[in-house]
């Protein structure tokens, strides 16, 4: 095991209605003038909208509201929520919807404070030394952007989706009810399940030695997910497996799973050029992208992914031929993608193989490599894009 400082600041507060408190927690975090920006109409028809300015109200704290973030959250609306929060004196962000909503905030929190353009922090490594606070009322299990200091954001011109880090972009609380996640469509659960299981699939294939806490940690969240998922496709409405998703949602990405381990990240950076360039789901595109990524790099170590096997999808280990079982488990996690509605090729996501060239070039290596599980360069990404593109069952 390696190294390691964990931080984690944010507050969860976890449980049917505990929307109702949100102008209590924005209070305690001080808070006074607050954003509330959102995203479709589904805040406004469920009620949730009215219940988060009511509660805000009942708090004395004032609010204006921006709503209309797409999924991909988009560079525009951050510009116009930016001048919104200056020209209104702005002093806290409360997200309210899914990780696009908590994403596309968070650029706002980075960008009101600073001089130039928000934009300078996506995908540069430029530090962000000052942001507004944010809370969350969490409203789809995926992303994990509710207890993480990232945010993933596309540029319109061009099509660039790019990301940042700080934590000073850690929500000071995040609301997290089961309930508000039961009236999703089953894509969207499906979408969400897989983008939570990636998270843990970018940690758990590591070139770290003697990590078994974070291995069983890492396990249990993806055993939970086997289970948990198809229980909520087929019963939308059962509270108690939507919140073990919600809930694994956030440990897969607030690094508790991580910590003490290299980590992985190349089928995150692959897959957004995918939903850069088609503006397709993000967990559909890693439904594609990731068992490809594992096919192409699995002899790196047959023994990560043969344990992979045994542990999480229950294949029997074949002592005289690893490489088999290793097989076996990269083929159990795409089986299960298409069981639970996901894509898993080109034509399924509606990608085209002729643009490969063109996803390569916007993935930015050029004559470089990426590091990772295993050191990447443009051709390697151009065939694990082939092998996601041709890829069956």
């Amino acid at each position: 095991m390696e190294n390691f400082n964990f931080y984690s600041p944010t507050e969860f507060v976890f449980g049917k209605d505990t929307e109702m408190d949100c102008g209590k927690y924005v209070k305690k975090h001080g808070g006074s003038k607050v954003l509330i920006h959102y995203g479709s109409s589904s805040a406004v028809k469920s009620g949730l909208l009215d219940r988060v300015k009511k509660s805000l109200e009942e708090s004395n704290i004032a609010y204006v509201c921006l709503g209309g973030v797409k999924p991909n959250p988009r560079d525009t609306l951050i510009y116009e929520g930016i001048e919104l929060c200056r020209k209104e004196n702005v002093d806290f962000i409360l997200s309210v919807g899914g990780g696009s909503c908590i994403d596309s905030s968070k650029g706002i929190a980075l960008g009101v404070p600073y001089d130039g353009d928000f934009w300078d922090f996506y995908g540069t490594g430029k530090v962000v030394e000052k942001a507004l606070p944010i809370g969350t009322v969490l409203t789809i299990a995926a992303a994990g952007s509710e207890g993480s200091p990232g945010s993933v954001v596309t540029k319109e011109e061009g099509m660039l989706k790019r990301d940042v880090g700080s934590d000073l972009l850690r929500p000071k609380f995040s609301i997290l009810n089961p309930a508000l996640t039961q009236t999703l469509p089953a894509y969207q659960t499906a979408c969400g399940a897989t983008d939570i299981m990636a998270h843990v699939f970018e940690r758990y294939f590591t070139n770290s030695t003697e990590v078994e806490i974070t291995d069983r940690l890492c396990e249990a969240v993806l055993l939970t997910m086997i289970k948990e998922t198809p229980r909520v496709i087929a019963d939308p409405d059962n509270y108690q497996a939507r919140a073990n998703i919600m809930w694994a949602g956030t440990v897969a990405h607030n690094d508790i799973v991580g910590v003490g381990r290299s980590q992985d990240w190349n089928s995150h950076g692959i897959e957004h050029e995918l939903s850069g360039l088609y503006d397709c789901a993000h967990g559909a595109g890693l439904a594609v992208i990731m068992p490809a990524w594992m096919e192409f790099v699995y002899k790196h170590n047959v023994m990560r992914f043969a344990q992979m096997a045994v542990r999480i999808w229950g294949c029997e280990m074949n002592f005289e031929n690893p490489e088999d079982t290793a097989l076996k488990g990269i083929r159990c996690f795409r089986t299960f993608l298409r069981n639970i509605g996901m894509p898993i090729n080109f034509k399924e996501l509606g990608a085209k193989e002729e643009d490969i060239p063109t996803l390569v070039e916007k993935f930015g290596l050029g004559d470089g490599k990426t590091g990772g599980f295993v050191s990447l360069s443009s051709d390697d990404v151009a065939e694990i894009y082939r092998i996601a593109a041709k890829a069956s069952l």
